[in-house]
């Protein structure tokens, strides 16, 4: 009798994992930073570094196939529960920055959708906007609290839409030369428009690439429900790794085509993906008509990814936790499900990073390159827990039998572990260095230092949990609900 968990193909993961990871933001983003420097830039990060970690990642998933905690449960097994409770509180503090980005984002997609330009929410006042961004995400905080879901499906179908969409963009930007005559921005391709300069302010860009091609981890739980992981996952990795290279490499090239590599656009990291579908649009003879589709798909892709990011995460860490590390009323439900206590620590922490940066970043394109930089320092930061438990992994691997194995030389697996982490880790400490701001200003200071104090703060309140739970739990506690 076939067996029905085991029906999941090679390019169904690719899709699957695809969607996951991959966004038309990252080619925008990382253009942003580097120009067409980014083209050889991605073909080294994709080769030495997402393509190891995404097959690490499968090695995982299938040596703990029964797990349901992700990361922390693969360090819980190999290095005991309160390293485990770090990992777990580090996979869900950094998505405070990225709740904080976007209701910023959803705003900038509404003001495309309703004005048709990026001036009007540009031209805010920081302080402002980041009061109504405020107010956004207090409202879609007390929604999901009261756990309505469909926001969730309408951010599913917008996430494939913008998929095809980002798709769409590449076909019809390298075809515009061709069919409507379109002379590229970039006039000059030569060797040195794409080699990187290897500088300390490259360095300082890598967190955006590596911020870009992370999060396969979440895919782990599908490995051993492939046809047969050990043939079928690392086809399915590959396949992974060449759309990616295609849609970052020949996404690049059209975003080269589209805006000088030498004079870039100052809001391009705000502004690109809209500013690209309005001239594609143009170019075809159709208006605004794609980018007002993009706007809509945007917007609701972006509070879908609030809600979701709101819930899931907290729930994933409140429910595979010790209750020797986290408070009991953290974990306290109410009618609807929601984990109500944790809903208010996430209030409170994302109010602080969305209220406190616009006292001294007075520049709204500013403010939003610099929260989109932070998430860059902060989200790799739950990668580093992927490459120590693969490294654990390794230095046990006699305790464990895996259906599929990325390395079986545990030596061999550990060295390749640890030159993730090392870089990883080498990425987050050059991030911390402001980019696009005059150098020693105040300004570039302050942004200096919220990078530095903001990671250390949230993973700091971690350690204070465990003091916390000693304190108010008692033997025999049990959730309560409202």
């Amino acid at each position: 009798m076939a067996d029905n968990t085991k029906q999941l193909r090679w390019y169904n993961l690719t899709l699957l994992v695809f969607t996951v990871v991959w966004g038309f933001g990252n080619v925008v983003n990382n253009y942003a930073n580097m120009g067409l420097q980014v083209v050889i830039s991605w073909v080294i990060i994709l080769s030495l570094y997402f393509v190891p970690y995404a097959l690490m990642v499968g090695e995982m998933g299938s040596t703990f196939s029964k797990a349901k905690g992700g990361v922390s449960t693969w360090i819980r097994e190999t290095m005991g529960t309160t390293i485990a409770f770090l990992a777990g509180w580090t996979y869900w503090v950094v998505h405070v920055p990225y709740l904080a980005q976007k209701p910023q984002a959803a705003l900038i997609a509404l003001g495309w959708g309703i004005f048709e330009d990026g001036k009007t929410i540009k031209a805010l006042d920081p302080m402002l906007l980041q009061s109504l961004t405020f107010i956004v995400f207090i409202a879609f905080l007390i929604i999901s609290a009261r756990g309505i879901n469909s926001l969730k499906s309408i951010g599913m179908i917008a996430g494939s839409s913008m998929l095809v969409m980002s798709l769409l963009y590449i076909v019809l930007m390298m075809a515009a030369p061709a069919i409507r005559g379109i002379h590229s921005a970039t006039t000059v391709w030569d060797w040195n428009t794409f080699v990187p300069s290897f500088d300390f302010t490259y360095f300082t860009t890598i967190s955006m690439l590596l911020f870009a091609v992370g999060g396969s981890e979440k895919i782990a739980p599908y490995v051993n429900n492939t046809h047969n992981p050990a043939k079928e996952f690392p086809r399915a990795m590959i396949a992974l790794a060449a759309l990616v290279a295609i849609s970052a490499l020949l996404g690049s090239i059209a975003m080269g085509m589209m805006f000088d590599a030498h004079n870039i656009p100052k809001d391009l990291k705000m502004n690109g993906q809209y500013y690209a579908f309005q001239m594609l649009g143009q170019y075809y003879g159709v208006g605004n008509v794609l980018l007002l589709i993009y706007a809509l798909a945007n917007f609701a892709g972006q509070v879908a990814a609030l809600m979701f990011s709101i819930d899931a995460p907290l729930k994933v860490f409140l429910s595979d936790t010790d209750s020797r590390y986290v408070p009991k009323f953290l974990t306290k439900t109410n009618k609807f499900g929601a984990p109500i206590n944790g809903y208010y620590l996430t209030g409170v922490l994302v109010s602080i990073l969305i209220l406190v940066p616009a006292i001294g970043i007075k520049n709204m394109n500013d403010l939003f390159n610099w929260l989109l930089d932070l998430n860059s320092i902060v989200m790799p930061m739950r990668y580093l827990w992927v490459f120590v438990a693969y490294m654990a992994v390794k230095r046990l691997a006699a305790n464990y039998n895996a259906e599929y194995n990325f390395v079986r030389n545990p030596l061999m697996g550990m060295g390749i572990g640890f030159w993730c982490f090392a870089l990883t880790a080498f990425a987050i400490i050059m991030g911390m260095f402001p980019k696009g701001v005059t150098l020693y200003t105040s300004q570039w200071y302050f942004q200096l230092a919220l990078n530095i104090i903001t990671p250390f703060a949230l993973l700091g309140l971690g350690f204070i949990m465990p003091f916390l739970a000693k304190r108010f739990n008692t033997p025999g506690e049990s959730n309560e609900q409202e």
